[in-house]
């Protein structure tokens, strides 16, 4: 399948980062790397700063941004990174603190061609995670916080590090992120970078036109796939990655993994159906079909005679998406997407019988 354009991916302020390098601007990344009690953003969580006033992303839920922005100014000037931490302010109410209580650190650095030599993030290591994230590969990213070192780690790319460093490193993590120290006493933050879920769309129809850049906004990236390319237009999805070949050669194509939803809106028998057999025999963690529940029991039983497995039928949410009364092009994408959203994070509603 052919790398998203730009547009069809979602916001993630790291690719802004990288952008803006390229462009020619100063910029930093701050990155959540603790929290304790209440955090409206969890660990791992990044915000861009570029030096002309552009921000992307956030690291609270707007109680520390500006004074991580003013932080960030003087970190792009030439201040070394530094660990910003923040605790709940009663002294005024214009006091840099969280309202939500708890305590948040974050851990600021500039972007750097030098990288190191100042503490920097290096420009380099944007690149390779833009790449690998184009890849769908994902990569684990092990920074010290004293700014002294940092490197992307792969099974192929294990680059100098503290043994016990490196070992947590190259163990199937626990969780995306950690923070750790060596053998030193030197404190390190390792992350796992992962590419974002994404979403292939069977039909270039109008539900789709609501849906895609609805997905986007939710994180995923999108694709949307029609051979009929009187629908499957530029204009009609501008933005989109658009497909144009049938759509079970076009999954056949996708590398289909587990962060991969699948969605056929054609009304096509002849379209869905053999995108459907694909579908439910991947690792694809959401496959759903738009239709009547009629529609859905003639649908499952064309597919139980090309030989779908009961186990993978057993999979298909159709008619797909909550059940919340929607009516038009619109609430019906914004049902699909809470389902879609509700089957990845576990939520017991999108496991309801009659939803």
């Amino acid at each position: 399948m052919p790398n998203p354009s730009t547009n069809s991916w979602p916001n993630d302020p790291l690719l802004h980062a990288l952008q803006w390098t390229q462009d020619g601007h100063p910029a930093a990344v701050a990155t959540v790397i603790g929290t304790w009690g209440s955090s409206p953003r969890p660990v791992g969580s990044v915000m861009t700063i570029c030096g002309d006033g552009r921000v992307e992303g956030s690291v609270s839920g707007g109680c520390v941004e500006a004074d991580v922005i003013s932080r960030a100014r003087e970190i792009m000037n030439g201040s070394p990174p530094a660990v910003l931490t923040y605790g709940v302010s009663n002294e005024t109410a214009w006091g840099v603190g969280l309202a939500c209580g708890g305590r948040l650190d974050v851990f600021v650095q500039a972007i750097g061609a030098d990288g190191l030599a100042k503490g920097a993030f290096p420009a380099a290591d944007l690149e390779a995670i833009a790449a690998a994230l184009r890849d769908r590969r994902p990569v684990r990213l092990a920074r010290k916080l004293d700014g002294a070192h940092q490197t992307l780690v792969d099974e192929s790319n294990p680059n100098s590090l503290p043994d016990d460093i490196l070992q947590a490193l190259i163990e199937p993590p626990r969780s995306a992120c950690a923070r750790v120290t060596d053998a030193a006493g030197a404190e390190w933050f390792l992350q796992t970078i992962a590419p974002p879920p994404r979403l292939l769309l069977i039909g270039a129809v109008h539900i789709a036109q609501a849906l895609a850049p609805m997905a986007r906004l939710a994180g995923f990236t999108t694709a949307v796939i029609d051979p009929r390319t009187g629908l499957a237009t530029p204009e009609r999805f501008p933005g989109q990655t658009l497909l144009t070949d049938w759509p079970d050669d076009a999954l056949d194509n996708a590398h289909i993994d587990p962060t991969t939803a699948v969605v056929t809106l054609t009304h096509d028998a002849k379209l869905d159906d053999p995108a459907l057999a694909r579908a439910l025999v991947s690792p694809a963690f959401y496959v759903g079909a738009l239709g009547s529940r009629a529609t859905q029991c003639s649908r499952l039983k064309r597919l139980a005679e090309i030989g779908v497995p009961d186990d993978a039928l057993n999979r298909l949410r159709g008619p797909v998406g909550l059940a919340i009364g929607a009516i038009g092009a619109e609430e019906i994408a914004l049902s699909i997407m809470a389902d879609i959203v509700a089957t990845r994070r576990g939520a017991r509603l999108s496991l309801e019988p009659g939803w």
